[in-house]
């Protein structure tokens, strides 16, 4: 690809929208420009104000000589139907029911564009610029808001007969636990941020009655948050390391049963992972080491997101590609 050549990646999400230009490197991306706003209340409004945000983007770079776009890349939270461009309704999108939003853009822009879901995108990132890059058989796993997968397998994106592939966050991993993608004691639920948050909040109260202290008890329980979790058990903190233990004994049960059904070269782990590798990572090695396959485990890597805090911005610009290559 020649240095002229510029990429624009779209994520919707519930909060928080961004348009973003990317030029690819010879084995990264370059992130040239990014617009970021709060979601608008329509669906409507909210192409309308990503529309202008890459114009505007379009235009800063296009008028200096520095490139043409391409593709573009959308990438916004399931459910969804990526080959008709359909999202619908997820649930962090009221109102998105059965919108297209890959149209739009291969009309306004008269180049291909493509759609996937978070993690999927994610995945794509990862493996075309990240931690994944040169294997065939890859996992990506969020470990942020929610618990997703995308799945690299054989050298290509496997989305799943209708985009469903990877909702690993649905699997029970105990008869109860924290409530985490609708089902109590799921992998989501003490594998993501919020199932975090809820894990600390139930065992502050079994705590406190023991009579012990604990960083987390400061102020209002409910304000407690995952991230609060990683930095008390940074600090030492018993009840957060209790925490922090309990999350990464599932985490390992999680992996192995990725490693022994998919028989990945490597597992990149987002988000809450790569903030706290170094507490999680030998416990959950010793939960792997107990129940995964040998022969599965040992040509498998477990690894923080090399994109780190560039993630997100890489994972629409990775969809862009894809559609690129898809046209092709």
């Amino acid at each position: 690809m020649g240095v002229s050549e510029l990429f624009g990646g779209i994520d919707i999400g519930g909060t928080k929208c961004a348009a973003s230009l990317g030029r690819p490197t010879a084995d990264s991306i370059e992130i040239i420009g990014k617009k970021t706003f709060p979601t608008p209340s329509t669906p409507e409004e909210t192409l309308a104000t990503l529309s202008l945000a890459l114009d505007d983007l379009l235009r800063e770079h296009e008028s200096e000589g520095r490139g043409a776009l391409q593709s573009i890349g959308v990438s916004c939270g399931g459910p969804l139907d990526s080959a008709r461009g359909l999202v619908l309704s997820p649930p962090n999108l009221p109102g998105w029911d059965r919108i297209d939003v890959v149209a739009p853009w291969r009309e306004r822009y008269g180049v291909p564009a493509a759609l996937q879901n978070d993690a999927n995108a994610c995945a794509l990132a990862e493996w075309k610029w990240g931690a994944g890059r040169g294997t065939r058989n890859m996992v990506f796993l969020t470990f942020g808001t929610g618990m997703g997968a995308g799945l690299i397998l054989n050298g290509r994106l496997y989305a799943g007969t209708n985009d469903m592939a990877g909702e690993v966050g649905h699997i029970r991993m105990e008869e109860s636990g924290p409530l985490g993608y609708g089902k109590e004691g799921s992998f989501e639920g003490f594998c993501s941020g919020g199932g975090i948050a809820l894990l600390a909040r139930c065992r502050l109260d079994e705590w406190l009655k023991l009579g012990y202290k604990t960083m987390l008890q400061d102020g209002d329980p409910k304000e407690i948050t995952a991230k609060r979790v990683g930095e008390a058990a940074q600090a030492g903190d018993e009840l957060a390391l209790a925490i922090i233990g309990t999350v990464a004994r599932q985490l390992g049960r999680g992996l192995a049963v990725l490693i022994d059904v998919l028989n990945p070269e490597v597992i990149v782990i987002g988000s809450i992972y790569t903030r706290q590798e170094s507490l999680l990572a030998p416990l959950v090695l010793r939960e792997l080491r107990k129940e995964a396959l040998p022969r599965s485990l040992n040509v498998c890597r477990i690894v923080p997101a090399g994109l780190g805090e560039k993630i997100g911005d890489a994972a629409g610009l990775s969809v862009a590609l894809l559609a690129l290559e898809q046209q092709a």
